[in-house]
């Protein structure tokens, strides 16, 4: 049974009826005011106006082609790099479901829909004697997200192998980019923020498949020692800054293991926030602005949001 939206969320206008009518070919699926919370690694945040999930890329080609542009639009990934805020979502979130899971291997090339987990598609390539895309281990996300934010750990980056890939537009049109198109740089791409990545292809070396996979358990053994990874974090909350580690500056804060509420800076690695069991999103959103408030003060350092975070507050 899924949890009952947040006490104080927004109440949002039906719109899913609206939606249902003006698209009479659609055949995705739409939830008028979902919970969103357990679709977040922090297990927190009010539900959407409306839940959208595609079909496949020409459903959701179809889908925005019609939708008022003045609808604001989310696309809700693995959901492990977003605070969703306690008031809700307004508009439109989309999340890419089965339709978008598949993979396929020809040779040294793996074609990936944005709805793979990171961690499935450096299975696949190491299952199928591809080396290059171990890193994609330490990543706690989706290709979609990878490709939006060029997700990178243990010394690579998406941007370092990613060959092309596709996309719709908020106009609906589907479109292609080269690895030269996406403009990477650290945790960004230059891509219009309206389109949703839709698949990608990603290529490697030849490799033996033990070796890789050898090298794929070294870092989930390396991630287990040094990261939350079995609590209700969100990843990765603050990038770092050029020259410099966004841990270590929280930790000469002094902000190792300080709390709002049931929200915590991680003991093991500060630069993660943990969701103790009962921690509000505003919990969250107010440690970690306590942290880049502590950081400013002790290194003349503003440290800038990794995470995500969307939707309404809910006034105090």
């Amino acid at each position: 049974m899924l949890a009952p939206p947040n006490k104080g969320a927004a109440i949002f206008p039906d719109l899913a009826a609206e939606l249902t009518g003006r698209m009479p070919g659609l055949r995705g699926v739409l939830s008028n005011h979902a919970p969103l919370a357990h679709l977040s690694w922090f297990k927190t945040g009010g539900p959407a106006q409306v839940l959208f999930e595609p079909d496949d890329e020409s459903d959701l080609a179809y889908f925005l082609s019609r939708l008022d542009p003045a609808i604001p639009v989310l696309v809700l990934g693995a959901g492990s790099n977003i605070l969703l805020r306690d008031g809700g979502v307004e508009g439109v979130v989309i999340r890419l479901g089965k339709g978008f899971l598949g993979v396929e291997i020809d040779g040294l090339t793996l074609r990936a829909g944005a709805g793979v987990p990171d961690v499935k598609l450096s299975s696949a390539a190491a299952k199928a004697g591809v080396a290059g895309l171990s890193f994609f281990r330490g990543i706690p996300g989706s290709v979609g997200g990878a490709l939006r934010m060029n997700a990178g750990a243990y010394g690579a980056e998406t941007k370092d192998v990613l060959v092309s890939c596709r996309g719709v537009d908020r106009s609906g049109r589907i479109l292609e980019f080269a690895n030269a198109d996406m403009g990477f740089t650290y945790r960004h791409c230059s891509v219009a923020s309206d389109v949703i990545f839709t698949q990608a292809v990603f290529a490697g070396s030849a490799g033996d498949p033990k070796t890789i996979l050898a090298e794929m358990t070294e870092i989930t053994k390396a991630r287990s020692e040094t990261q939350p990874v079995n609590t209700r974090t969100g990843g990765s909350t603050f990038k770092n800054p050029p020259g410099q580690k966004a841990w270590e500056l929280i930790d000469k804060a002094g902000c190792r293991g300080i709390t709002v509420g049931d929200a915590q800076v991680s003991e093991l690695h500060c630069n993660f926030l943990i969701n103790r069991g009962s921690a509000t999103a505003a919990d969250l959103e107010s440690l970690g602005e306590l942290v880049r408030a502590r950081v400013k003060e002790t290194s003349g350092v503003t440290l800038e949001w990794e995470i995500l975070r969307v939707g309404k507050a809910i006034p105090s």
